[in-house]
């Protein structure tokens, strides 16, 4: 009789550490599912964070048809003008500087950041800067090293905040 009861005991046990078991896996695969749907949705690096739909990234992505006004093979020169041509190469296009790489100076992020302004002023209803007050502003920006870095911080805070 005592074996049967420590044979119950012991089966007891062993089927309540089976649904724990169970339960577990359920709850681990059910939140690896939903992270899985959660990266599908937005692809890129694991660390990467979403960025708007105002971002020199979102522009070189390609993902939204450029406005017409400027369309993608525009270059610098001839978008902002002959004060352009002392900073930046001449063949350089709109689409190039948006995806620029942000290791480089101040004036190389100040022609990013303007460059994703330029199109969210002529595609984006609200945004703070007209397409001639960006483009001013650039001109501006590109007499000092310090001009640049202001300018390319008001653009950002644009950009980001925009939707």
């Amino acid at each position: 009789m005592q074996v049967k009861l420590k044979k119950m005991a012991t089966s007891l046990v062993l089927s309540r550490f089976i649904l724990l078991l169970f339960v577990t896996c359920f709850a681990a695969t059910s939140s690896a599912t939903t992270s899985t749907t959660t990266l599908k949705r937005h692809p890129g690096f694991l660390y990467s964070r979403t960025r708007g739909r105002c971002t020199p990234q979102f522009w070189s992505s390609m993902k939204e048809a450029w406005p017409r006004m400027v369309p993608q093979t525009s270059t610098v020169l001839n978008v902002f003008g002959s004060r352009a041509f002392d900073r930046y190469r001449s063949d350089m296009t709109l689409l190039e500087s948006t995806a620029m790489n942000e290791d480089g100076n101040v004036f190389d992020k100040l022609l990013k950041q303007a460059s994703a302004a330029l199109l969210n002023s002529y595609s984006r209803k609200g945004f703070p800067y007209s397409a001639w007050e960006v483009k001013t502003l650039m001109i501006q920006g590109l007499v000092s090293e310090d001009a640049a870095a202001r300018l390319t911080k008001r653009f950002s805070i644009a950009n980001d905040a925009c939707s």
